[in-house]
């Protein structure tokens, strides 16, 4: 007759308990509602440019829910497509599919969802423009970014990173029903932002997407081709940030070449400190972007609300 051994009491693991709010935890979690944050700020800068001042607060608050609708359901997909290789990383094992408290097919129902509600939402209240163009991000994000450049080539972050400029296009094109100029330059800032912003973190990171098989640059390349490449990023992102200076004023202009200034000294520090094989921390760099981009887009606001055109008076776009 066999025995079974019982398991000490403080060696036995049990499940999480799954209340209500740990669930809406887990969902929330889904969308990266940090990285959203990050796109919102510069989505109101965008529109109150488009509308030379304060745009309609309900405009504002619609454009805003619809974004984060479109942003949640990209990110919650990219949950879903990336669960094996988040499950193998430090910095990502502790999302909800990675922690199986939310299962797959329910995230994936969640995703889709909120895409289709952000469209009907940004249809009804802003318009179709608008709406479209969410709906192109999140696919962007999903099917080309996720899906076919991420795990493929160290230019995944390059290219995949449009869909994040998206939010500064949807925000114009909701005040104007069109797409100027003025929101195509804020779209490159973001582009030309997103790698150094991104390569940054991948340096801190390298052990954990090369163990995951993800080749992002830091992975196939020297630190210091990384740091080379971030510099070159850096100054034709700062560049790019002066492209709007015919469609704003002298507020914005100094806070670009200012800030501007400081992100490049901080890039060329990292650059400098990597050739020499010097104790250096790539992520002072990767916290700095995310002051740097809302500073300018900050800056962005304030000058259009002011109306403080750069010589006295009002450019023409």
């Amino acid at each position: 007759m066999s025995s079974v051994t019982p398991v000490p009491a403080d060696e036995r693991t049990e499940a999480p308990r799954r209340t209500p709010v740990t669930v809406v935890k887990a969902y929330v979690a889904l969308t990266k509602p940090r990285i959203i944050e990050l796109l919102l700020v510069t989505t109101v800068p965008a529109m109150m440019l488009a509308a030379r001042g304060f745009p309609s607060p309900w405009l504002v608050f619609t454009t805003l829910v619809g974004g984060t609708m479109a942003a949640g359901s990209a990110n919650a997909l990219n949950c879903v497509v990336d669960a094996d290789i988040d499950a193998k990383m430090k910095r990502t094992a502790k999302r909800p599919l990675a922690q199986h408290t939310v299962p797959t097919r329910n995230a994936l129902v969640f995703g889709v969802i909120l895409g289709v509600l952000s469209f009907a939402w940004l249809w009804s209240t802003t318009n179709l423009l608008a709406a479209a163009m969410a709906v192109g991000a999140i696919l962007f994000y999903v099917l080309v970014y996720t899906m076919l450049l991420k795990r493929r080539t160290a230019q995944n972050i390059v290219w995949g990173g449009a869909a994040g400029c998206m939010p500064v296009v949807i925000g114009w094109s909701a005040v104007t029903g069109d797409i100027g100029w003025p929101a195509l330059v804020m779209f490159g800032v973001i582009f030309f932002w997103t790698p150094p912003h991104f390569w940054a973190l991948a340096m801190k990171f390298r052990d954990d997407y090369k163990n995951a098989g993800v080749p992002m640059l830091p992975v196939i390349a020297t630190p210091a081709e990384v740091a080379k490449q971030i510099v070159i990023y850096s100054w034709v992102m700062v560049a790019w940030t002066l492209l709007l200076v015919p469609a704003t004023g002298w507020l914005y202009t100094a806070f670009a070449v200012l800030a501007g200034a400081w992100f490049l000294v901080y890039a060329h520090r990292l650059h400098n400190a990597v050739k020499r094989d010097e104790p250096n921390n790539p992520m002072k760099l990767f916290h700095l972007s995310n002051s740097y981009l809302t500073l300018v887009f900050v800056a962005l606001a304030v000058d259009s609300a002011l109306s403080l055109p750069l010589l006295g008076w009002p450019w023409q776009w």
